[in-house]
């Protein structure tokens, strides 16, 4: 497979494409199943035609520890319909043509099916790459070692509590971007962006060329322009997911997250984008 269609390329291309436009690439995130299959994919569908960069997309699971109450009440009401891991590979395989899919997954589920066969499958579906927030860099190298023969990216985490040796390590080693957690804590909206983030943003950015995406806690449009400024693309959770549990039904969900979709990416592309390296 050529370096720019694997998931590796595709995403440098998605981040590439964004800061050509003068702005911070916009991830958001949906929990595959939730509050069914055919809403999720009539949601998915609405990500990739509304202005998503690149899309993280939730397995559910049974104890989500990354997660807070928004999201974690998403994935068990999935599961409890039926979702399975397979059927959020189906809702990847539906726009990863369109946009670079990044399923985010906690490590039990890979190591039940072994990273080989996760990885495989992943490649199949179209995957960009995987977000496992519960797996420590360098505790299962075989993990990282199965995407990256398939030129898919395994996404790192820092966050505010990391040593700066291992925040350089993690960022030095980014195939896609580093994910970086604004807060310590959970998943969920914040009412302001933490004063600190600016300069754990920094740091990663001179650890390495691979972009910085930040994501926990951003709830508004205003916040993601403010997160635009200082990293290469803002990921938005809880605030979408709360959106579906919210609305009305299949159709007051799709508004829903399309109308908060364009307002945030007309204020990435109003805001002012992060520094040049």
């Amino acid at each position: 497979m050529a370096e720019a269609a694997n998931g590796i390329g595709r995403i440098a291309a998605a981040f590439d494409a964004a800061r050509d436009e003068g702005r911070a690439a916009l991830m958001p995130y949906m929990m595959g199943g939730f509050p069914d299959l055919e809403t999720s994919a009539a949601l998915i569908d609405a990500y990739a035609d509304t202005g998503a960069d690149l899309i993280e997309l939730g397995v559910p699971y049974s104890d989500p520890l990354a997660d807070g109450p928004v999201i974690h009440a998403a994935a068990t009401e999935a599961l409890a319909a039926g979702t399975r891991f397979g059927d959020v590979m189906t809702l990847c395989e539906r726009v990863s043509a369109r946009v670079p899919v990044l399923p985010m997954v906690y490590v039990n589920v890979v190591l039940t099916l072994g990273p080989d066969r996760f990885a495989a499958t992943l490649e199949r579906a179209g995957a960009a790459g995987a977000i496992i927030p519960d797996l420590p860099p360098g505790e299962d190298d075989s993990i990282a070692e199965a995407l990256i023969e398939r030129g898919l990216a395994p996404i790192g985490f820092v966050a505010p509590t990391t040593a700066p040796e291992r925040l350089r390590a993690i960022a030095a080693a980014a195939t896609g971007f580093t994910y970086v957690v604004s807060l310590t804590g959970v998943t969920g909206e914040r009412a302001e962006v933490p004063p600190e983030l600016a300069a754990l943003v920094g740091a990663v950015r001179e650890s390495s060329p691979a972009p910085a995406a930040v994501g926990f806690g951003i709830g508004t449009p205003e916040h993601a322009a403010t997160v635009g400024e200082m990293a290469d693309g803002v990921i938005i959770g809880t605030r979408l997911v709360r959106a579906v549990a919210d609305a009305g039904g299949r159709e007051e969900a799709v508004d829903a997250v399309r109308s908060f979709l364009a307002d945030t990416r007309v204020a990435l592309a109003a805001g002012v984008s992060a520094p040049e390296r």
